[in-house]
């Protein structure tokens, strides 16, 4: 977008005040959230409307329902972007994001208020009254606004002017790395631009409203190209909800005052889900219950993971992405579901954790906290195959949370691209949880009693040697030189299948492995398990935590059935890091 596209002062939209109500800096930051809240706020009845609608019976109104929501999900980043470019820190994942419905729009005007409502006659005229444009010369509001246009307005105006007071660089002094650019978004034309001064940030403002209300006073035009027609001009949103509300497209020469005159739309009522609107929460213990909370934590998951992303891990958008996709399923079978009636929406804390862990997430990637180190490590093996140690590489650049990639089909592995939920990955965890101690067999040497659970094995070969396995040089382990090997073979078994104690009984021996995570690479270039070490806890999604161990190996072929854990699938169907070389093996 170029300078002359500034919406408000070329179109006329606004009356600047001689006075800019955003006064400093903090205020700047205090409005840029509450813009923030103001995008995300409209997502929940975006959803909600969305997910009754039965693509195949109105595809029109899902493809309209569903650019929207696009749209607004690219204004959050955007105003992130914003937030970020000055020195803010955007917050979503906190209980304000999500007070019960009906609400109003964060700081706007009251009368308006925003209900969780299955598609139909009264979600159109919400969506109208929320995406209306402001009339000609209405002033800018930065609180109780009348219409988010006047609030945008309030925002260019308080950025220009702490611009002309403080100037450019002291007033966009935020981290650039921070800024999210260039993700796509699917069902728009528009772009996700990084925002690094006050020519930018203007052309960030542009793109939210225009999308919203028009690209001038009197058009219903919104400047970017129909994704799916692609022989007409994409219509603002308030149009794109009156073109169903009235049952008819826009097309060339339409104004706001004709309103549409093009082809018919149509929509089928027998292709909308029966939802209660704003569904209350079902009775504690029952199975509605349970499924409203596995949303809100699908949900909420996705909040945290898009405060993650715009707080320096810019990467974790596309996973964010990805655990969206898996709210369409769960929020069609609650409105599906008696008693449930459909989604609640209502806030649910991350799972608890110290600062570095794993997060396993439902039927997505491994979220790692904390800055943890990464890196590769190959298996050295001898000329005739048998195991020797690891050769550990350099480390992988990461950010300070970073998501890998668990159903083993990413096209940036090790790392997460959100994938999974294009394929619909089932990423169940089937792991025992039973405590290490109840599974392990004992076998005793001399000097030595060494541990084994079978379920952790991966088939790494550390135990096999090139003469004989561990079970069988146990008998002579009187031998010191036996003994010392016993246990270096046992110290490179990553999975920590087999561990040992000096006897039985007595505190296990651990080598002294740093916290870390390690991608695991096999003879031939086989790609294995994720190595976990130095005690690094690893959440399930339930909730609940794995044993902590010194050592843990964790799936990220996709194929295992003691998920999250490794269990050698790799071996079976010659797992490799890129399709190219995985589709010459399996």
């Amino acid at each position: 977008m170029t300078p002359s596209k500034r919406w408000n002062t070329t179109s006329g939209r606004a009356t600047m005040p001689t006075e800019a109500r955003i006064r400093t800096l903090e205020s700047l930051r205090e409005h840029l959230q509450w813009a923030i809240e103001l995008e995300h706020a409209t997502l929940p009845p975006y959803l909600c409307a969305l997910y009754s609608l039965d693509p195949e019976k109105n595809p029109e109104a899902v493809r309209v329902v569903g650019s929207v929501f696009a749209e607004e999900m690219l204004h959050l980043a955007l105003a992130a972007n914003l937030l970020n470019a000055v020195g803010g820190s955007p917050r979503l994942d906190t209980p304000r994001m999500l007070p019960p419905h009906p609400r109003p729009l964060p700081h706007g005007d009251p009368s308006l208020r925003l209900a969780l409502l299955p598609f139909g006659d009264e979600a159109l005229d919400m969506f109208m009254r929320v995406e209306q444009p402001a009339p000609p010369g209405a002033p800018v509001e930065a609180d109780g606004y009348e219409t988010i246009g006047q609030f945008y307005g309030a925002i260019e105006q308080g950025l220009r002017d702490l611009c002309d007071r403080l100037g450019e660089r002291d007033v966009f002094c935020g981290d650039p790395a921070r800024q999210v650019g260039a993700a796509h978004f699917r069902h728009t034309a528009g772009r996700l631009a990084v925002v690094d001064g006050l020519e930018s940030a203007l052309a960030a403002l542009g793109e939210i409203v225009e999308q919203g209300e028009g690209a001038s006073a009197g058009e219903v035009w919104d400047g970017d190209p129909d994704v799916f027609h692609p022989d007409r001009d994409e219509v603002a949103h308030y149009y794109r909800f009156q073109e169903l509300k009235l049952g008819r497209r826009y097309q060339r020469g339409d104004t706001p005052r004709t309103g549409p005159t093009g082809e018919p739309i149509q929509v089928d009522p027998a292709g909308i889900l029966p939802m209660r609107p704003n569904p209350r929460p079902a009775a504690p213990g029952t199975e509605a219950r349970a499924a409203q909370d596995e949303f809100n934590t699908t949900y909420c998951a996705m909040l945290h993971q898009l405060e993650q992303a715009f707080n320096g891990s810019p990467k974790l958008l596309k996973v964010a992405t990805g655990t969206m996709y898996s709210l369409k399923a769960q929020a069609q079978a609650l409105m599906r579901m008696p008693g449930a009636d459909g989604p609640t929406f209502e806030y649910t804390a991350p799972v608890p954790g110290g600062r570095q862990r794993i997060v396993v997430l439902r039927d997505g990637p491994y979220v790692v906290y904390g800055g943890v180190p990464l890196r590769r490590k190959r298996k050295i093996v001898s000329s005739e195959n048998d195991a020797v140690t690891w050769q550990t590489g350099e480390p992988l650049e990461t950010e300070e949370t970073y998501a890998l990639c668990r159903c083993g089909h990413s096209g940036a592995k090790p790392f997460c691209d959100g994938t999974h939920a294009v394929i619909g990955f089932d990423g169940t965890e089937n792991a025992p949880m039973r405590p290490y101690r109840e599974l392990q067999h004992v076998h005793d040497g001399v000097g030595i009693s060494a541990q084994r659970v079978g379920e952790l094995c991966i088939h790494t070969g550390f135990c096999l040697g090139r003469t004989r396995p561990i079970a069988s040089m146990l008998a002579d382990t009187g031998d010191s030189d036996v003994r010392a090997a016993v246990m270096g073979r046992i110290d490179h078994c990553a999975s920590g299948s087999y561990s040992y104690a000096l006897e039985r009984g007595g505190e296990t021996v651990e080598a002294d492995l740093p916290r870390a995570i390690a991608v695991l690479e096999e003879e031939d270039g086989l790609a294995s398990a994720l190595w976990v070490t130095g005690g690094l806890p690893v959440v399930r999604s339930d909730g609940r935590p794995l044993e902590v161990r010194n050592r843990v190996t964790l799936c990220r072929c996709g194929r295992s059935a003691n998920k999250p854990l490794c269990d050698s699938t790799h071996r079976e169907i010659g797992f490799r890091e890129t399709d190219r070389e995985q589709g010459e093996t399996s």
